[in-house]
Protein backbone atom coordinates (compact mmCIF):
# COMPACT_ATOMS: atom_id res chain seq x y z
CA UNK A 1 0.00 0.00 0.00
CA UNK A 2 2.38 2.90 -1.07
CA UNK A 3 0.34 6.04 -2.01
CA UNK A 4 2.72 8.73 -0.85
CA UNK A 5 2.12 10.52 -4.03
CA UNK A 6 0.70 14.09 -3.67
CA UNK A 7 2.33 14.51 -0.55
CA UNK A 8 3.86 18.16 0.14
CA UNK A 9 7.44 18.04 -1.81
CA UNK A 10 9.35 19.19 1.35
CA UNK A 11 8.07 17.33 4.04
CA UNK A 12 8.79 14.44 1.64
CA UNK A 13 11.99 14.85 0.97
CA UNK A 14 12.98 15.73 4.77
CA UNK A 15 11.31 13.03 5.84
CA UNK A 16 12.41 10.59 3.67
CA UNK A 17 16.21 11.70 3.53
CA UNK A 18 18.25 12.44 7.02
CA UNK A 19 15.68 13.28 9.37
CA UNK A 20 14.04 10.19 8.57
CA UNK A 21 17.35 7.76 8.94
CA UNK A 22 18.25 9.48 11.99
CA UNK A 23 14.63 9.26 13.86
CA UNK A 24 15.14 5.53 13.02
CA UNK A 25 18.38 5.42 13.96
CA UNK A 26 17.55 7.02 17.16
CA UNK A 27 14.13 5.27 17.58
CA UNK A 28 15.04 3.42 20.96
CA UNK A 29 15.93 6.84 22.97
CA UNK A 30 12.99 8.73 21.15
CA UNK A 31 10.78 5.32 22.62
CA UNK A 32 11.98 5.57 25.94
CA UNK A 33 11.83 9.26 26.13
CA UNK A 34 8.37 9.93 24.84
CA UNK A 35 6.51 7.14 26.75
CA UNK A 36 4.63 8.90 28.50
CA UNK A 37 3.05 10.79 25.74
CA UNK A 38 2.66 7.80 24.05
CA UNK A 39 0.65 6.28 26.50
CA UNK A 40 -1.62 9.31 27.14
CA UNK A 41 -2.39 9.20 23.50
CA UNK A 42 -2.92 5.12 22.86
CA UNK A 43 -4.91 4.42 26.44
CA UNK A 44 -7.63 6.08 24.32
CA UNK A 45 -8.17 3.07 22.55
CA UNK A 46 -10.17 -0.04 23.99
CA UNK A 47 -10.95 -3.44 23.12
CA UNK A 48 -12.54 -3.67 19.58
CA UNK A 49 -11.08 -0.01 18.35
CA UNK A 50 -10.13 0.72 14.58
CA UNK A 51 -7.91 3.11 15.10
CA UNK A 52 -5.39 5.18 12.64
CA UNK A 53 -2.02 6.66 14.06
CA UNK A 54 -1.24 9.64 11.82
CA UNK A 55 2.31 10.08 11.55
CA UNK A 56 3.23 6.57 13.15
CA UNK A 57 6.60 7.33 12.65
CA UNK A 58 8.56 3.76 14.01
CA UNK A 59 5.34 2.40 15.63
CA UNK A 60 5.41 2.65 19.03
CA UNK A 61 1.85 4.46 19.63
CA UNK A 62 0.25 2.00 16.81
CA UNK A 63 1.70 -0.47 18.32
CA UNK A 64 0.89 0.33 21.96
CA UNK A 65 -2.67 1.53 20.45
CA UNK A 66 -3.28 -2.38 18.40
CA UNK A 67 -2.47 -3.97 22.33
CA UNK A 68 -5.22 -1.78 23.44
CA UNK A 69 -7.73 -2.45 20.83
CA UNK A 70 -6.60 -6.57 21.04
CA UNK A 71 -7.66 -9.58 18.89
CA UNK A 72 -10.70 -7.84 17.61
CA UNK A 73 -9.65 -4.38 16.62
CA UNK A 74 -7.76 -3.26 14.13
CA UNK A 75 -5.42 -0.42 13.96
CA UNK A 76 -3.24 1.22 10.96
CA UNK A 77 -0.25 3.72 11.32
CA UNK A 78 0.17 6.01 8.26
CA UNK A 79 3.37 7.73 7.67
CA UNK A 80 5.17 9.62 4.40
CA UNK A 81 8.75 8.01 5.80
CA UNK A 82 9.55 4.90 4.10
CA UNK A 83 12.42 4.21 6.40
CA UNK A 84 10.24 4.88 9.67
CA UNK A 85 7.52 2.62 8.02
CA UNK A 86 10.09 -0.07 7.27
CA UNK A 87 10.61 0.26 10.73
CA UNK A 88 7.30 0.31 12.23
CA UNK A 89 6.31 -3.41 9.97
CA UNK A 90 10.01 -4.44 11.50
CA UNK A 91 8.30 -3.66 15.27
CA UNK A 92 4.94 -5.29 14.82
CA UNK A 93 6.42 -8.45 13.69
CA UNK A 94 9.31 -8.46 16.17
CA UNK A 95 6.65 -7.35 19.11
CA UNK A 96 3.62 -9.88 17.49
CA UNK A 97 1.16 -7.54 17.49
CA UNK A 98 -1.36 -7.51 14.34
CA UNK A 99 -0.73 -3.51 13.38
CA UNK A 100 -0.61 -2.45 9.81
CA UNK A 101 1.36 0.00 7.95
CA UNK A 102 0.55 1.78 5.01
CA UNK A 103 3.27 4.47 4.08
CA UNK A 104 1.10 7.39 2.79
CA UNK A 105 0.24 11.24 2.61
CA UNK A 106 -2.04 10.88 5.25
CA UNK A 107 -3.60 14.29 3.75
CA UNK A 108 -4.31 13.18 0.38
CA UNK A 109 -4.53 9.43 0.82
CA UNK A 110 -8.24 7.61 -0.02
CA UNK A 111 -9.01 5.62 3.45
CA UNK A 112 -12.19 3.63 3.01
CA UNK A 113 -14.78 6.47 4.62
CA UNK A 114 -16.21 5.94 7.51
CA UNK A 115 -14.05 3.35 8.79
CA UNK A 116 -12.08 4.37 11.74
CA UNK A 117 -13.57 4.99 15.38
CA UNK A 118 -10.58 6.88 16.72
CA UNK A 119 -8.08 8.91 14.92
CA UNK A 120 -4.61 9.39 17.08
CA UNK A 121 -1.38 11.08 16.84
CA UNK A 122 1.95 11.70 18.68
CA UNK A 123 3.51 14.22 17.35
CA UNK A 124 2.71 13.46 13.86
CA UNK A 125 0.54 16.27 12.41
CA UNK A 126 2.34 19.16 12.78
CA UNK A 127 3.80 19.14 9.11
CA UNK A 128 0.78 19.35 6.78
CA UNK A 129 0.83 21.95 4.00
CA UNK A 130 -2.27 22.32 4.16
CA UNK A 131 -3.70 21.81 7.60
CA UNK A 132 -7.57 22.16 7.33
CA UNK A 133 -7.90 20.06 3.84
CA UNK A 134 -5.68 17.15 5.57
CA UNK A 135 -8.04 16.87 8.72
CA UNK A 136 -11.32 17.14 6.11
CA UNK A 137 -9.62 14.03 4.86
CA UNK A 138 -9.04 12.55 8.24
CA UNK A 139 -12.42 13.36 9.33
CA UNK A 140 -13.48 11.12 5.94
CA UNK A 141 -11.82 8.23 7.25
CA UNK A 142 -13.50 8.57 10.79
CA UNK A 143 -17.21 7.33 10.92
CA UNK A 144 -19.51 10.16 12.39
CA UNK A 145 -18.99 10.62 16.24
CA UNK A 146 -15.72 8.85 15.93
CA UNK A 147 -13.08 10.24 18.47
CA UNK A 148 -9.77 12.48 18.18
CA UNK A 149 -6.68 11.70 19.57
CA UNK A 150 -3.82 14.17 19.53
CA UNK A 151 -0.54 15.72 21.17
CA UNK A 152 1.06 18.27 19.99
CA UNK A 153 3.91 20.79 21.19
CA UNK A 154 3.10 24.13 22.37
CA UNK A 155 5.47 27.06 21.96
CA UNK A 156 8.91 26.79 22.05
CA UNK A 157 9.34 29.53 24.75
CA UNK A 158 7.29 26.63 26.84
CA UNK A 159 10.06 24.23 25.26
CA UNK A 160 13.21 25.57 25.66
CA UNK A 161 15.18 22.27 25.82
CA UNK A 162 13.49 21.83 22.06
CA UNK A 163 15.64 24.48 21.04
CA UNK A 164 18.72 24.59 22.96
CA UNK A 165 20.33 22.78 19.86
CA UNK A 166 19.68 25.14 17.06
CA UNK A 167 20.70 28.04 19.63
CA UNK A 168 23.76 26.65 20.80
CA UNK A 169 24.86 25.71 16.95
CA UNK A 170 23.54 29.25 15.08
CA UNK A 171 26.81 30.58 15.39
CA UNK A 172 28.59 27.92 14.06
CA UNK A 173 26.23 26.61 11.56
CA UNK A 174 24.77 29.62 8.95
CA UNK A 175 22.96 27.12 7.23
CA UNK A 176 21.05 25.79 10.11
CA UNK A 177 17.26 25.92 9.20
CA UNK A 178 14.69 28.57 10.55
CA UNK A 179 11.60 27.98 12.30
CA UNK A 180 8.70 29.79 10.51
CA UNK A 181 5.87 30.73 12.89
CA UNK A 182 2.33 29.04 11.74
CA UNK A 183 4.46 27.00 9.32
CA UNK A 184 4.65 23.01 8.97
CA UNK A 185 6.82 22.14 11.78
CA UNK A 186 7.20 21.07 15.54
CA UNK A 187 5.66 24.25 16.77
CA UNK A 188 2.67 24.31 13.95
CA UNK A 189 0.42 23.95 16.90
CA UNK A 190 1.49 26.21 19.62
CA UNK A 191 -1.71 28.23 19.76
CA UNK A 192 -4.31 26.28 20.68
CA UNK A 193 -6.65 29.25 19.03
CA UNK A 194 -5.11 27.50 15.81
CA UNK A 195 -6.18 23.98 16.54
CA UNK A 196 -9.76 24.61 17.38
CA UNK A 197 -9.84 26.46 13.83
CA UNK A 198 -7.96 24.24 11.61
CA UNK A 199 -10.30 20.83 13.20
CA UNK A 200 -13.11 22.73 12.96
CA UNK A 201 -12.42 23.31 9.50
CA UNK A 202 -11.92 19.98 9.18
CA UNK A 203 -15.33 18.71 9.99
CA UNK A 204 -14.07 17.69 13.71
CA UNK A 205 -16.82 19.13 16.64
CA UNK A 206 -16.14 19.43 20.28
CA UNK A 207 -12.35 20.34 20.35
CA UNK A 208 -10.89 20.50 23.59
CA UNK A 209 -7.08 21.59 24.22
CA UNK A 210 -5.87 20.83 27.23
CA UNK A 211 -2.08 22.10 28.34
CA UNK A 212 0.31 18.84 30.11
CA UNK A 213 3.26 19.18 30.82
CA UNK A 214 5.55 15.76 31.44
CA UNK A 215 8.79 15.50 32.22
CA UNK A 216 11.02 13.31 30.20
CA UNK A 217 13.90 11.55 31.08
CA UNK A 218 17.42 10.10 28.89
CA UNK A 219 20.41 8.86 30.36
CA UNK A 220 23.11 11.60 29.92
CA UNK A 221 25.22 8.53 28.04
CA UNK A 222 22.99 9.18 25.10
CA UNK A 223 22.15 12.79 25.07
CA UNK A 224 24.98 13.91 22.53
CA UNK A 225 23.44 11.21 20.04
CA UNK A 226 19.92 12.74 20.81
CA UNK A 227 21.34 16.54 19.97
CA UNK A 228 23.31 15.31 17.10
CA UNK A 229 20.73 13.63 15.18
CA UNK A 230 17.48 15.12 15.52
CA UNK A 231 16.02 18.56 14.69
CA UNK A 232 17.63 21.08 12.49
CA UNK A 233 21.02 20.56 13.90
CA UNK A 234 21.11 16.95 12.55
CA UNK A 235 19.53 17.80 9.41
CA UNK A 236 22.65 20.10 8.62
CA UNK A 237 25.73 18.36 10.77
CA UNK A 238 26.46 15.76 8.35
CA UNK A 239 27.43 17.95 5.60
CA UNK A 240 29.86 19.65 7.87
CA UNK A 241 33.72 18.98 8.36
CA UNK A 242 35.56 17.14 11.40
CA UNK A 243 36.57 20.76 13.27
CA UNK A 244 33.76 22.09 12.87
CA UNK A 245 30.97 18.74 14.08
CA UNK A 246 33.66 19.12 16.97
CA UNK A 247 33.38 22.87 17.95
CA UNK A 248 29.14 22.10 17.43
CA UNK A 249 29.11 19.29 19.93
CA UNK A 250 31.22 21.32 22.46
CA UNK A 251 28.93 23.58 22.23
CA UNK A 252 25.86 21.57 22.38
CA UNK A 253 27.01 19.55 25.49
CA UNK A 254 27.92 23.00 27.27
CA UNK A 255 24.24 24.77 26.30
CA UNK A 256 22.51 21.02 27.36
CA UNK A 257 24.32 20.74 31.17
CA UNK A 258 21.66 22.72 32.92
CA UNK A 259 19.49 19.46 31.68
CA UNK A 260 22.03 17.06 33.38
CA UNK A 261 21.26 15.64 36.71
CA UNK A 262 24.16 13.07 37.84
CA UNK A 263 23.72 10.28 35.14
CA UNK A 264 20.13 11.33 33.87
CA UNK A 265 18.71 13.96 31.49
CA UNK A 266 15.89 15.98 32.46
CA UNK A 267 13.36 18.00 30.66
CA UNK A 268 9.46 19.01 30.81
CA UNK A 269 7.73 18.55 27.84
CA UNK A 270 5.02 21.05 27.03
CA UNK A 271 2.55 20.07 24.87
CA UNK A 272 -1.26 20.43 24.07
CA UNK A 273 -3.34 17.15 24.50
CA UNK A 274 -6.19 17.54 21.60
CA UNK A 275 -9.83 15.62 21.87
CA UNK A 276 -12.38 16.15 19.22
CA UNK A 277 -15.57 14.37 17.48
CA UNK A 278 -15.89 13.51 14.26
CA UNK A 279 -19.16 15.46 13.00
CA UNK A 280 -21.43 15.01 9.79
CA UNK A 281 -19.99 13.78 6.52
CA UNK A 282 -17.73 16.94 4.74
Amino acid sequence: MDAARGADDGQKALWNGVAGRNWVATQDLIDQVYKPLETLVAEAAGPGSRVLDVGCGTGATTVAAARRAGAGGDCVGVDIAEPMIAAARARAEREGVPARFVRADAATHAFEPDSFDLVVSRFGVMFFDDFAGAFANLRRAARPGARLRLVVWRGPDDNPFMTTAERAAAPLLPDLPRREPDAPGQFAFARAERIRGVLEDGGWTGVDTEPVDVECVMPAKDLERYVTLLGPVGRVLPGVDERTRARVVEALLAAFAPYVHDTEVRFTAACWLVGATAGGTT
